[in-house]
């Protein structure tokens, strides 16, 4: 069954899509998920089940996405649809269609951009999945409930290769130095997720947005090199371009799949940069209970499973947020690296702007 819609593919009303995914649906059989070895349901097991005639359609940026929809919808019947991008195309699908919403629910990196919904009204408040979060989920459990945790990850460890770099730097400010004059990359905002947290994060940690501006000024004149996410960073450090990748820390420890020589420095502070996933406020009262579903089985055992398995040199590389489910061992211990967590709802009505100045100053 393809789960997986294109990312230049037509956004279709909700009304018009349950007859192909029932057909789709039918064609299902028993089989195991490539990623994460949880079991796929058999044919008439799942047919057994009751098969709702209203589509979950997911927006996600995660790189097991694939594999926790396909494990979600063999397991509960739930028609579910998949619309995969990066962050910021997804968005501004949202933002577009605001007035008419063709999304169930929301699953990205980042809390910034949940916050700014929260406060349009378009997120379902109030719900939080029978869960024990650990402290490092309770830590980032918006007071609204409006969107709920999935795991963590860190912005902007510095990746680079022992064959080429001896000493790293050893403080933010270090990279301004003339030993790193045009040797140092990081993403755009305006594709990559993650970076507006990280830019935020900067400026928290500087104590100002003015602050924080000169910070990527004085970094831009020291010849920053902006690519749009951390795929293309990753390469441009790969291939010599740079000698310093600013990226996300899932990015950075699975590149060390393909260069063992690939190292991770945390300067201090980095910023936390939980996963989350919101519900269309705007959404059937049938797709709504089905969000809840899907935020249930990602957090429980078997979803945390397919999490840790389905991107094991990308995404799959997050702290997990719920008592008794451990990081994959790539990762370090949390308690040895400085984080920062940043508020959401202060920093979320800042990012339109932001971004802008960013682009406008820093990209270009």
């Amino acid at each position: 069954m393809q789960l997986r819609r294109s990312r230049t593919s037509e956004i279709r009303p909700r009304s018009g899509r349950s007859r192909g995914l029932r057909a789709a649906l039918a064609g299902v059989t028993c089989g195991a998920l490539a990623a994460g070895g949880v079991a796929a349901a058999s044919g008439p097991a799942l047919a057994a089940k009751k098969i709702s005639s209203v589509p979950l359609i997911v927006y996600s940026a995660q790189g097991y996405d694939q594999a926790m929809v396909r494990a979600f919808q063999n397991a509960t019947g739930i028609l579910t649809e998949l619309d995969t991008n990066s962050t910021g195309p997804l968005l501004a699908q949202i933002q577009a269609s605001k007035n008419n919403p063709h999304w169930g629910l929301l699953w990205v990196d980042g809390q910034t951009a949940f916050a700014e919904l929260d406060d349009e009204h378009m997120l379902v408040r109030g719900y939080e999945p029978k869960v024990s979060f650990d402290t490092l989920g309770k830590s980032v459990v918006p007071k609204d409930k409006s969107f709920v945790p999935t795991g963590i990850t860190l912005m902007a460890p510095v990746a680079y290769t022992s064959k080429v770099v001896k000493n790293p730097p050893t403080s933010w400010s270090t990279l301004l130095s003339p030993k790193w004059k045009g040797v140092v990359g990081m993403n755009t905002p305006s594709q990559s997720g993650p970076t507006y947290p990280f830019i935020a994060g900067m400026m928290n940690y500087f104590g100002s947005v003015a602050k924080g501006k000169q910070f990527f000024e004085k970094l831009k004149r020291n010849g920053l090199v902006v690519h749009t996410t951390n795929g293309p960073t990753l390469a441009a450090l790969a291939s010599g371009q740079i000698k310093l990748a600013l990226v996300q820390s899932s990015a950075a420890i699975g590149a060390r799949h393909t260069d063992p020589s690939l190292r991770v420095k945390y300067l201090s502070p980095v910023t936390m940069l939980p996963s989350n996933i919101g519900i269309d406020a705007k959404a059937t009262k049938t797709e709504i209970a089905e969000a809840k579903r899907f935020a249930q089985f990602v957090l429980s055992k078997a979803g945390q499973t397919v999490m840790k398995a389905g991107d094991p040199t990308g995404d799959s590389l997050y702290y997990p947020v719920v008592q008794g489910i451990k990081a994959r061992p790539e990762l370090p211990a949390l308690g040895s690296v400085k984080v920062q967590h940043t508020n959401p709802y202060l920093w979320g009505p800042r990012e339109a702007a932001i971004n802008s100045w960013f682009v406008n100053n820093i990209t270009k």
